[in-house]
């Protein structure tokens, strides 16, 4: 049984005066309450992308690998995908205004120690902590935003979020490189800079946010939380070690892989039988839902292949510094800013989605398929054409998976829809960066190798006395030229290589969309449909199934 507290939305009376969180707020008035949720959004992406161009610099001070390097990315995104059901699921049961503050007070926690470690075991534990905080900040300002915010006008606002998106995502790299080659400050502040933008979103959270509060008395779905996070957690740890601790045919893939499938048949059965489960099965018999978040999927591998590589091309094929390795990705965020804002301002204007959607494949799948083209001396300018036609199907895709999914949902599963298209976006994410930072050493490793072969005897001998061959991240500086130019083209050529396998998955999540029936936005927000269906009778309130 639910109920529900008015707590007069925006802290001001809405445009027509109505019923508490039945009236539609003015623009003023979702800018207000959007202010500290958008800064909040702000801190989660900086902390994610701040020290994608300080990596190859920590983890060498760090003494860590290859490896080290992809599980500190991939920690933080795994604790995020494990995370983002059971934010969502609590927000159906609990105070989102409250939930979205913890999840701010976990990521300050975890970014204070992170820039303490003092080894790579330290900082990947307090990333995945990080990832936590982040996994609820994500989630919730897309759930908060369905509650204010009718379908027909989210559309607009999303742009709002895609902006947020885009300049963390340009700003980070870019303020995680001038902190990194600042003597003074050094990479561990790329983990404190974001601790006062956190506190100062928590202030601004507390007076601006007001929703109604819906109480439910219902228990948590604990077990399911933890065979999801367990299933997810050992088909990441069999992806990460395969091919370099064991063979990819070995008995210890059958051992993890079969776990991993049987820890997720347990999940299956876990939600079957809960009062109210992690992840509602039954809303996967809406075909635009299944499709979402199949795509949704394939979006998450496309999309932070392009993020978490290219500081490592940048830095060591091109020998750039962290802050000019931000720099040259402008053309990406340039096009995931355009596109996210302008899609958004059409999409409220027209109420129609899908010619974004198909649009955002197209263009994300000859991004990638033409950065796999790329070696160490590709003129840059080709990379800038291919990396705005990246960021312009990223920002059409992303912000309009979750939109169409929420269009179709009742108000009382409007959390649990939303973070099942985000958490399949993380899962995509975590697995993407994962087996694709095996791909990358793997392919670096015998790149080097042939590189160092047909320089001949004394080039392999010098490559033994700098490192040049190991397994950790080399330091270019440190080595003579002939095999500096070696490691520069394994690594152009390595990471080309992981863009050419990112770049199917994309054409997949494109097929994905061409199956997603468009249905018109909805002009009622999650709150006032919500209000109504608890007016009435049941809360049962579906989209129109027409178009």
């Amino acid at each position: 049984m639910a109920t529900t507290t008015p707590a007069g939305v925006g802290g001001g009376h809405a445009k027509h005066g109505g019923q508490d969180g039945g009236a539609p707020m003015t623009h003023r008035q979702i800018m207000e309450a959007l202010s500290g949720l958008l800064l909040g959004m702000f801190v989660a992406i900086l902390s994610s992308t701040i020290v994608s161009n300080a990596l190859p610099e920590i983890i060498s001070d760090l003494h860590g690998s290859q490896s080290s390097y992809t599980w500190v990315v991939t920690a933080s995104l795994l604790a995020m995908t494990a995370s983002t059901p059971l934010w969502g699921k609590l927000s159906d049961l609990f105070s989102k205004k409250l939930l979205v503050q913890i999840a701010l007070i976990v990521y300050v926690a975890g970014s204070v120690v992170a820039g303490l470690s003092q080894n790579t075991g330290t900082l990947i534990a307090c990333r995945a902590i990080q990832g936590i905080g982040v996994g609820g900040l994500s989630a919730l300002a897309q759930i908060i935003m369905a509650a204010m915010i009718s379908p027909r006008e989210r559309g607009r606002y999303s742009g709002y979020l895609g902006a947020t998106f885009a300049v963390a995502t340009v700003g980070g790299p870019l303020l995680g490189g001038v902190i990194t080659d600042t003597d003074w400050l050094g990479w561990r502040w790329c983990f404190y800079v974001g601790v006062p933008f956190a506190v100062i979103a928590l202030i601004v959270l507390q007076k601006t946010l007001k929703l109604p509060v819906v109480k439910r008395d219902v228990k948590v779905d604990w077990l399911g939380a933890f065979f999801i996070s367990a299933s997810v957690t050992l088909l990441l740890v069999w992806v990460t070690l395969a091919g370099k601790n064991y063979d990819w045919i070995s008995w210890q893939t059958y051992a993890m892989v079969g776990g991993s499938i049987a820890l997720g048949a347990i999940f299956v059965l876990v939600e079957s039988k809960a009062s109210e489960p992690i992840i509602p099965l039954r809303l996967f018999r809406n075909k635009t839902i299944t499709l979402s978040s199949a795509a949704s999927l394939f979006v998450g591998v496309a999309m932070f292949s392009g993020t978490v590589f290219f500081s490592q091309y940048f830095q060591l094929a091109r020998g750039k510094s962290p802050t000019m390795s931000g720099v040259m990705t402008i053309p990406m965020i340039t096009g995931l800013f355009l596109s996210s804002t302008i899609s958004g301002q059409i999409i409220t204007k027209t109420g129609r989605w899908k010619a974004w959607l198909v649009s955002g494949g197209v263009l994300l799948t000859a991004g990638l398929g033409l950065l796999g083209t790329m070696r160490y001396d590709t003129p840059y300018w080709h990379l800038a054409v291919y990396m705005a036609l990246v960021g312009l199907g990223m920002g059409m895709m992303m912000q309009n998976l979750v939109l169409c999914t929420q269009n179709q949902v009742a108000p009382k599963d409007l959390g649990a829809a939303s973070s099942v298209v985000t958490f399949f976006r993380s899962l995509g994410g975590a697995v993407g960066v994962s087996a694709l930072g095996a791909v990358l050493g793997h392919r670096v490793t015998d790149y080097v190798k042939d590189g160092i072969a047909a320089l001949g005897p004394q080039a392999a001998a010098a490559a033994a006395k700098s490192g040049g061959s190991g397994g950790g991240i080399p330091k270019l500086d440190a080595m003579p030229a002939p095999l500096r130019t070696v490691v520069e083209s394994a690594y152009g050529h390595g990471v080309g290589d992981v863009f050419l396998y990112a770049a199917p998955c994309a054409l997949l999540a494109f097929v994905l969309t061409l199956f997603i029936k468009e249905v018109a936005l909805q002009g009622r927000s999650g709150a006032a449909a919500a209000a109504g269906a608890s007016s009435g009778s049941e809360e049962k309130e579906t989209a129109p199934q027409g178009g």
